[in-house]
């Protein structure tokens, strides 16, 4: 049978469903807030900034869900790596290899466990996470040596590269999509799909959204994004492929999924991306929720659960 692939889809707020109170609502948007603060990495503000990493476990805690996967931690060398294993469904056969978000100067494997629990259990893969090195300690290119550690170990597992699913959300959407140019450039072979959650394409900040979002957008501002692209890449030219992969010959890239939510200031990097990716004939779906936020899909929300059955309909369908 034909595939057919959508080329956007835009879903109001999900019925049947009780609305969280304004109260509930606040304290989660607070406590992403908190993860995404402007504590001005790139300052030298290392204090703080550890102490917004350390927030991301307790985060990780409060809205992973309770039941339904196993969570393996383990190192690779020194790097600290993650199973996160579905316990009912279980295909042993493919693989996700996730990559958190944080802005390339926080996240870690606390703040990874909240989406790649909900990739196993909406899939029923093994969702591999990793603690790549985060600026401005470790600056550009440490992330997507680290990412390229995590992919040739699963190679070593014995996965094919196709039976891979690669994720990202917001800088490690970024991050994801960097390997896949990396894989590319060097003649391997590349994921199976690509499932990316608000990613952060542009590090130029160039979008319309930028602006025409700001008060809307209860998580990110310019300035934060700002910042943390100064710590990641403090001599970067902005709109070099290899920092913004908006900018890059995306042929034959794996068929891609991305999700965003319509309120946030890098709307504008998700939906550029889809013209891109268009552009160079990669089969692709874009899904916005018009009343969402950043990466809302991590949250406990009936639109997060919409969106992770989503998700599962990409990856499981041929």
């Amino acid at each position: 049978m034909k595939k057919t692939w959508f080329t956007g889809q835009r879903f109001s707020e999900a019925k049947g469903e009780s609305p969280l109170t304004e109260k509930t609502t606040q304290a989660m948007l607070a406590a992403l807030k908190a993860v995404h603060s402007a504590s001005a990495p790139a300052d030298g503000d290392l204090e703080g900034l550890a102490r917004q990493r350390q927030s991301q476990n307790v985060l990780g805690r409060l809205f992973s869900p309770q039941l339904g996967f196993t969570w393996e931690p383990f190192s690779l060398g020194e790097m600290p790596m993650a199973w996160a294993r579905p316990e009912c469904g279980h295909d042993r056969y493919h693989v996700v290899l996730y990559c958190h978000g944080g802005g390339y100067t926080s996240g870690n494997l606390g703040y990874a466990r909240i989406l790649a629990s909900k990739l196993s259990q909406a899939t029923g893969y093994d969702v591999l996470s990793f603690e790549y090195r985060l600026a401005p300690e470790h600056p550009y290119p440490a992330a997507l040596e680290d990412a390229l550690t995590a992919w040739n170990y699963l190679m070593e597992l014995g996965y094919g590269a196709r039976d891979v699913v690669l994720a990202g959300d917001s800088a490690g959407g970024n991050l994801a999509l960097e390997l896949v140019l990396s894989l590319k450039k060097a003649g391997r072979r590349l994921p199976g799909k690509l499932v990316l959650y608000s990613p952060w394409t542009d590090l130029s900040c160039s979008g319309a959204s930028y602006s025409e979002h700001e008060q809307d957008d209860p998580i990110l501002t310019r300035t934060y994004l700002e910042s943390v692209r100064q710590a990641y890449a403090p001599q970067g030219d902005w709109e070099q492929p290899e920092l913004s992969p908006l900018f890059a010959d995306l042929s034959e890239f794996p068929p891609t999924l991305i999700q965003y939510g319509g309120h946030e200031i890098l709307a504008d990097d998700s939906t550029r991306l889809k013209k891109s990716l268009d552009q160079a004939g990669v089969p692709n779906v874009l899904q916005c929720w018009p009343n969402m936020w950043h990466v809302f899909p991590m949250f406990p929300l009936p639109q997060a659960q919409q969106a992770m059955e989503r998700v599962a309909l990409f990856v499981l369908t041929s």
